[in-house]
């Protein structure tokens, strides 16, 4: 491969443990979600294991003067929950067709909708080779398990653009983020809101001040053990409400806080001195990622506040560029995160289901840009209005 004489294998390893992080670091650079620490995080604490449905089956390129040229977060998977990319009718179709859709591989970050490099490769290996090789070794791989289909979920764009050119099929979806465009403050990004929104934003920002709740940005070892009990407890009785079936353990939101320092930034809400809600985000260099978020009681505007509102101002105050609030949301327009397309791609090894999810996504690819840009329209920027 690199070398441009002797081939390279790629070996799969079962747990991330078995390479040092300080190689897969390298090759994953500053997004914390695909940094060895926090997908090792996912596997110690039995959040995302063979048991769970999400066996590890990663994959690693060694270069033989030391090191790795790249690596891929790869899982085998008996369902698809957790993707965030929904496939559940491609399997239903399949399985009612007469096939068997699971198990499939799936290419990404457990739990987590937020865009980064999937296949990772070292800044001093040739990337499109790299790119290359690892996606053919994802393919053989799913051969040779006889896997239905491979995902590659909230892939950024140019790894979306590479996979199309060799063939995978492409998704297109849309999420919610926030743009600093250079702001000084809070109040600054506020003059840049039409009137009515502006006034909307204040209004619900006031509610929660006048409730009595203390907002606080907790990261590195800010964040005492206790905290991350209550913030579990949060996590908890959100999943009870929502979804019935926590993906997370207990385990695993001590071993990021442990393990990922300042990366992770913590937005506590407090009222009478006790913690009652909570948001999850981790941190680049450049974005700040809004993962999960809890609460106890019922407190107006305070989800809003919490997940949105304080996203927002960490940003402004630490000089980053964007925010990714999570999936889906459409009520997130009118506080500032606009509608922006996500990527996927996907390798369909049965022909007949490969044509019929094809020919669907044609359709869908067409149908999300028009949507993106209905959606746009609805921006609450002067400068759209």
């Amino acid at each position: 491969m690199p070398d441009g004489n002797d081939a390279l294998a790629v070996q799969v390893i079962s747990r991330i443990a078995e390479v040092s992080a300080a190689d897969w670091d390298a090759c994953a650079g500053d997004n914390p979600f695909v940094s060895h620490a926090f997908l090792n995080a996912l596997e110690e604490s039995g959040s995302a294991t063979g048991e769970t449905g999400w066996q590890p089956q990663h994959l690693v390129l060694p270069n033989p003067a030391g090191g790795l040229y790249g690596c891929v977060p790869l899982y085998l998977k008996s369902h698809s929950y957790g993707e965030y990319i929904f496939d559940w009718n491609w399997a239903d179709a399949y399985e009612r067709a007469g096939g068997r859709y699971y198990p499939k591989l799936q290419c990404s970050v457990p739990f987590t909708p937020a865009t980064g490099p999937r296949l990772l490769v070292h800044p001093d290996a040739p990337q499109d080779e790299i790119l290359t090789g690892l996606t053919a070794a994802m393919i053989e791989l799913a051969r040779r398990h006889r896997v239905s289909s491979l995902h590659v979920t909230f892939a950024p764009r140019e790894q979306y653009d590479h996979l199309g050119a060799l063939g995978l099929l492409q998704r297109l979806s849309v999420q919610y983020h926030w743009q600093n465009r250079d702001y000084a403050d809070f109040d600054a990004f506020l003059a840049d809101l039409s009137s009515r929104k502006r006034k909307a934003i204040k209004k619900e920002r006031r509610k929660v001040a006048e409730s009595g709740i203390a907002l606080r940005a907790l990261t590195g070892d800010e964040i005492a053990p206790h905290y991350w009990d209550a913030f579990f407890g949060f996590y908890m009785a959100t999943a009870d409400r929502k979804w019935g079936q926590p993906y997370l353990t207990r385990e695993f939101f001590h071993q990021i806080g442990r393990d990922l320092g300042d990366r992770v930034v913590l937005i506590v809400a407090e009222y009478e001195g006790e913690p009652v809600a909570g948001a999850l985000n981790l941190r680049s260099d450049t974005a700040l990622f809004g993962r999960n978020w809890g609460c106890l009681s019922r407190f107006k505007f305070l989800h809003f506040e919490t997940c949105y509102y304080q996203a927002i101002d960490y940003a402004i105050r630490h000089g980053l560029t964007w925010v990714e609030a999570g999936a889906q949301g459409e009520h997130k327009i009118q506080r500032g995160y606009l509608p922006t397309a996500t990527y996927s791609a996907h390798w369909i090894g049965d022909p007949g289901l490969r044509d019929a999810v094809e020919h669907f996504l044609e359709r869908e690819r067409d149908a999300m840009s028009q949507e993106i840009a209905l959606l746009g329209r609805h921006s609450p920027f002067k400068a759209c209005d």
